[in-house]
């Protein structure tokens, strides 16, 4: 797995020296160890939505559970933002195994309520890390979220996809044509995901891809 680290994360790992978040071992915010745990997806990649559309093929790092979970639970509702990198870092190794073609990264947004909220969207420096590793420009702010949806633990497909109906909407005009490379944390049923394909679709985007660090 590469690692470069930025001068944030060192001078953040002198200030507060990270603890593996999964079994508590000094040096790591989640250790070679507990890495070792992850099940990771290699090609051939497995279907992980029945059917993609309108995305034109999703990927996701590893299997959600075990110390992945509790990382990401840490990294997107503790605070724990110096996650980041080791996160990225795992993203990025599944994105190296096989490219798409695209062309800009673009994070799943969180309503603005929610980012106040919350402080940070987790997608956000998921993808900033990737573009770090790849060169790939971050459109940060090419989608919104338009309505604070309910969270979507607990729903069902059915309900997850109604929830996020017209949640989003395309903001930037520029990404007309080019090829899309959508993040987000965690799929599940791919509700999200679709959701936001189809608002970048209005945007009259060539074509979009979902990235997820894991799914559940």
């Amino acid at each position: 797995m590469a690692k470069h680290s930025t001068l944030f994360e060192v001078v953040l790992n002198w200030l507060f020296p990270p603890h593996c978040v999964a079994c508590n071992k000094a040096g790591y915010w989640l250790c070679p160890s507990c890495i070792d745990q992850v099940i990771f997806f290699e090609p051939p990649w497995p279907s992980l939505m029945d059917d993609p559309w309108p995305l034109q093929g999703v990927r996701s790092a590893a299997r959600l559970g075990g110390p992945l979970r509790e990382a990401i639970h840490c990294f997107k509702y503790k605070g724990l933002r110096a996650l980041a990198g080791t996160l990225g870092e795992i993203l990025y190794d599944c994105w190296e195994a096989e490219p798409w073609p695209v062309d800009v990264i673009v994070p799943v947004p969180l309503h603005p309520q929610r980012l106040r909220e919350r402080g940070y969207n987790q997608s956000t420096l998921l993808a900033r890390e990737l573009a770090r590793h790849t060169a790939l420009p971050v459109a940060e702010h090419a989608l919104r979220r338009i309505t604070p949806t309910p969270p979507q633990v607990g729903l069902n497909a059915a309900q997850r996809a109604e929830n996020v109906r017209n949640a989003f909407r395309c903001m930037d005009d520029s990404l007309s044509g080019l090829s899309i490379l959508l993040v987000d944390d965690v799929l599940t049923t791919g509700a999200t995901l679709r959701a936001c394909a189809q608002a970048l679709q209005q945007g009259h985007v060539h074509a979009v891809w979902g990235l997820t660090l894991a799914h559940e």
